[in-house]
């Protein structure tokens, strides 16, 4: 007599079940898919290490601000630079400016020192006419204006180059300009008053050429 019942399985326990290994390939996949991920790959995502590379946003803010720190006194130190670069080239142009001047004030110094010496030839010659002479109308007085009208123009031709005689009688002595070479006394005016002229001096410009030999009152 026979019946239904399969025959058992002689892998299967007491039970009817099949050991794991025994399992059926379609099981083993259930199984499979129902496992979590590997940790590996788990950790490459979300784990605290992987998040750990990744900047924060506190420090990608501190170090926006260290480059702009950075770049504010990058900024500073080169407009420092250049307004000194520019009060540079502004002091040198002033003083070639200044120089060109004195170069034209008082490049003809030298010449002038000589041009002078002329001119007190012809006041010497001058002086020393007799004044009846000087007074003559005979052809003697057109000699005379002739030599005073080439003392004049010469004199006129060193202010145009900026030389000016100096007549400082009644003025102030001045050590810059004058030369004292004795002393008089003189109440009529006060003490350190120009009273008396040697020589006539010279400037040119702001400079003494030739200081006045000068009598000064006590």
């Amino acid at each position: 007599m026979s019946n239904n019942v399969p025959p058992r399985n002689p892998y299967a326990n007491k039970q009817g079940y099949l050991p794991q290994s025994q399992e059926e390939p379609h099981q083993r996949k259930d199984v499979e898919k129902a496992t979590p991920e590997d940790p590996s790959r788990e950790g490459v995502s979300g784990s605290p290490a992987a998040a750990s590379l990744e900047p924060t946003p506190n420090v990608a803010s501190q170090e926006t601000h260290d480059a702009i720190a950075r770049l504010v006194a990058e900024n500073a130190d080169l407009k420092d630079r250049l307004l000194r670069a520019l009060a540079d080239a502004e002091n040198v142009r002033r003083r070639a400016e200044r120089d060109l001047n004195d170069v034209r004030q008082y490049g003809v110094t030298r010449f002038a020192g000589d041009m002078i010496n002329v001119a007190d030839n012809l006041e010497r010659a001058m002086s020393s006419l007799p004044a009846e002479l000087r007074n003559d109308a005979g052809p003697f007085r057109t000699f005379v204006e002739g030599v005073e009208l080439t003392e004049k123009e010469l004199l006129r031709s060193l202010e145009a180059h900026g030389v000016k005689k100096l007549d400082p009688t009644g003025s102030p002595f001045d050590p810059h300009f004058h030369e004292a070479m004795f002393q008089v006394q003189d109440p009529s005016v006060r003490s350190g008053t120009v009273t008396t002229v040697v020589q006539p001096g010279y400037s040119i410009g702001s400079r003494s050429l030739r200081p006045a030999k000068v009598g000064v009152a006590s």
